[in-house]
């Protein structure tokens, strides 16, 4: 009923719950109630669309890309350069033009709401390149949070998976996600990012899919990855 836009999922079950709601004639009793594309779903005595199955795809967004449907200044953006034969979709938050890497999709508007909301708590990790000479008892403070200009940032996990010279690769994981949050972070740190990657968002993983591809992920493999909001 959600997807369907009659009301939200609490107002859906509140519509159930006084019995408003029918399923083929019978009486709605339960809101994980599952309706196929034949039934005929009535609330009110008024019926409504069934909508689509919800489905989400992993999307690996090039640099460059702008993760809008349209850009005042012009520039490309992601829905553009989606393939055609996928349905209208929303993202899953945003990325920074220059920031790579993972971008869910999804047909359900609920699901990027709930996916996007801190109640989650989902976590955001990313692989970095930064320029700049890594002080291992400075970098260790990102484990404790730090405060920047009056700002508070949570603890993130942060890992130094290389160096070579003044160049390093790194893995940090947060769950907050302020606006250019690993940046300002690693700035001041002494670090300057050269490359930023998002390589998973909560359960979904980028894997190895390259710059453009777009994946669905399966509705079994959906539904166990997610299973507070399915259920």
């Amino acid at each position: 009923m959600a997807r369907a836009g009659v009301a939200s999922r609490r107002e859906s079950e509140r519509l159930i719950e006084a019995g408003r709601v029918a399923l083929n004639g019978a009486p709605v009793t339960h809101p994980a109630t599952m309706v196929g594309d034949k039934d005929v779903l009535v609330v009110d005595g008024k019926a409504i669309a069934v909508a689509e199955r919800t489905r989400i795809w992993r999307y690996h967004k090039p640099a460059g890309l702008v993760t809008t449907a349209r850009d005042p200044e012009g520039r490309p953006t992601v829905f553009a350069t989606l393939p055609k034969t996928l349905p209208r979709v929303v993202s899953v938050g945003r990325l920074d033009i220059n920031t790579e890497g993972l971008l869910l999709l999804t047909n359900d508007g609920g699901l990027a709401r709930y996916l996007e909301h801190p109640d989650q708590g989902l976590s955001r990790t990313y692989r970095i390149r930064a320029h700049g000479i890594v002080n291992q008892a400075e970098f260790a403070r990102l484990a404790q949070g730090l405060t920047i200009d009056g700002i508070r940032y949570r603890p993130v996990r942060a890992i130094i998976d290389s160096r070579r010279g003044t160049n390093c690769w790194l893995t940090i994981t947060l769950n907050e996600g302020k606006n250019r949050e690993i940046k300002i972070l690693l700035e001041y740190l002494g670090l300057s990012v050269t490359r930023l990657i998002r390589i998973g968002y909560g359960p979904f993983e980028l894997g190895k899919a390259a710059p453009g591809d777009v994946d669905e992920v399966s509705s079994p493999r959906l539904a166990a990855l997610l299973p507070s909001y399915f259920s």
